[in-house]
């Protein structure tokens, strides 16, 4: 079965613009949507191995910070009120 659409006169430039000769506006359309969805899939590597470098960074720092936590005794002194705000605070002894 084959559906007919409407576009705007612009759009049917741009679909002119990007096929071929030899290929038709369903052509295009598919081979948009292959596009798009390859972008995606990219989009989502990238995201996952950015998550990954950053996670490995954080462990870094966490691993320097429980050096110095090693150092320090630290103990919580109640609460300290900023702003209407009620915080915990701690000092070193």
């Amino acid at each position: 079965m084959v559906t007919t659409i409407q576009l705007n006169e612009s759009v049917k430039k741009e679909l002119d613009r990007l096929k071929n000769e030899k290929e038709t506006y369903e052509d295009v359309i598919l081979k948009l949507m292959r596009f798009s969805e390859e972008q995606r899939r990219k989009q989502k590597e990238l995201l996952i191995e950015g998550c990954k470098v950053m996670a490995e960074e954080n462990l870094k720092i966490v691993k320097e910070w429980e050096v110095i936590d090693n150092d320090f005794d630290w103990e919580w002194n109640g609460e300290i009120e900023n702003n209407g705000n009620k915080k915990r605070r701690h000092t070193t002894r």
